[in-house]
């Protein structure tokens, strides 16, 4: 199996994991202040994490200036990006939140391009282009159909995408376990900050159930897209985020009752087809055409 190859099943199975993170983090958060949430789930979550590094040998904490700027970065990207992301997951519809976050494999295709140079073609600047197009029938700025909490999910956007370019150039010395830890304690140590300002809320099962369950997702969710980033070309991976979409749309009818209206849906298609476009227009660079 090839590293793109790899790389496209880690994607995939990322996306999964993320979605149902985000349907369980959904549903516990009608129960839960926000900050709490994260403080619960980034405990649990943390725990899990080191006890399976730790298992596997997988924790190294010595690493050069390099990767230690690297890894800060990147942890604190993840705080800013589950602040604005969880605030706009609880207040928009789960498919019109992912439906945003399906920009992502073309800000980061055009982000491997402006940093690492990637070559791209004019074509795929064109997809690009037509993709923030898509992206803005999804947001629709106007006094019709926009929600505020849009802005909040352009934001999270950002954020993964200078996440995911960091992560692109961290050493292979450094374990993918360690760094979904490190991770996971910055959002923790973030939540808890946060929610002393809040008045704490007493769990019951069923909640705690889903926390219990959102914390794993996310592990998955975490390690999968570290192994992403690390396995295969940037520019051919990313489009494979498509596939959480397909989740979010069927969760967001089977569990929430939601479904996108059609300008909704007819952005997220263009952005898709673009991001679909960019990723043949490599396949076709890399043939030699």
């Amino acid at each position: 199996m090839s590293p793109n190859t790899k790389a496209a099943l880690f994607m995939m199975a990322s996306m999964a994991a993320f979605t149902l993170n985000d349907a369980c983090v959904k549903l516990a958060g009608g129960d839960l202040p926000l900050f709490q949430l994260i403080t619960v789930r980034g405990i649990l979550a943390s725990l899990l994490i080191f006890l399976l590094a730790w298992h596997m040998k997988a924790l190294r904490f010595r690493m050069n200036r390099v990767d230690g700027t690297l890894i800060a970065t990147r942890a604190a990207m993840e705080v800013v990006t589950t602040y604005f992301f969880l605030t706009a997951l609880m207040n928009m519809p789960l498919a019109n939140v992912t439906a945003v976050m399906q920009v992502l494999p073309l800000t980061v295709t055009l982000g491997a391009a402006l940093v690492f140079r990637e070559q791209v073609g004019w074509r795929r600047m064109l997809a690009i282009a037509m993709g923030f197009c898509g992206m803005l029938l999804i947001v629709r700025p106007g006094p019709d159909g926009f929600s505020w909490f849009s802005l909040y999910a352009l934001a999270a956007v950002v954020c993964v995408t200078v996440r995911d370019l960091v992560t692109r150039r961290l050493s292979g010395e450094v374990p993918s376990l360690t760094v979904t830890l490190i991770s996971s304690l910055a959002v923790l140590s973030f939540g808890a900050v946060a929610s002393t300002g809040e008045e704490w809320i007493a769990i019951n099962t069923p909640v705690a159930l889903l926390l219990i369950a959102a914390a794993i997702f996310i592990i998955g969710g975490y390690v999968f897209s570290i192994l992403v980033m690390r396995a295969g070309e940037v520019s051919f991976t990313a489009p494979f985020r498509y596939t959480g979409l397909v989740w979010a749309l069927v969760l967001g009818w089977l569990v929430f009752g939601e479904w996108p209206d059609q300008v909704t849906l007819l952005g997220a298609a263009i952005v898709v087809c673009s991001g679909l476009f960019a990723l043949y227009r490599e396949r076709v660079k890399g043939q030699g055409g």
